[in-house]
């Protein structure tokens, strides 16, 4: 195994050229550092954020625009329940306004039906009042001659 304080005191560097040595190295990678951020600014950040940015007007468009629709969507919306309200409500007067005229219709049938009923009632009385008093005559009449029949068996 290597000792680490060997290999620590053979890496010193005696004289100029240490880690921490000012000379014309630093100004140089100064100037190293700006030219690559601007280089990299140039060619990949700038395209990188107008691509970002284009990016971004398309989103907000597209929202502004879902937006409208989805306004539009409720407007429509609302005027269908309306007159879909405005539908039903003349279906339920209809509805009762039809019901109203089959009731009329409904009465005035029944009392055509009872009268016909009543007519029909009558005529029938009548037929069989008639009938009784023909049966009652012509009973009368048998018994009349049944009478005189007696009478003549008896007196003789």
């Amino acid at each position: 195994m290597i000792n680490l304080s060997i290999l620590i005191s053979s890496s010193e560097v005696s004289g100029p050229g240490g880690l921490f040595d000012f000379n014309l190295t630093l100004p140089l990678v100064a100037i190293q550092f700006i030219l690559l951020t601007v280089l990299l600014n140039v060619i990949l950040y700038n395209p990188l954020l107008t691509i970002i940015d284009e990016r971004k007007e398309y989103i907000l468009t597209n929202l502004s625009k879902a937006s409208e629709l989805l306004a539009e969507a409720s407007k429509l919306t609302e005027q269908y329940e309306q007159e879909l309200n405005n539908v039903r409500k003349e279906a339920q007067l209809e509805i009762t306004n039809s019901q109203k005229i089959h009731k009329e219709i409904l009465e005035i049938e029944l009392d055509i039906s009872q009268k016909y009923i009543d007519n029909l009632l009558d005529t029938i009385q009548k037929d069989l009042f008639a009938k009784k008093n023909m049966a009652l005559n012509s009973l009368d009449e048998i018994v009349q001659s049944l009478c005189v029949d007696i009478e003549t068996r008896l007196s003789i």
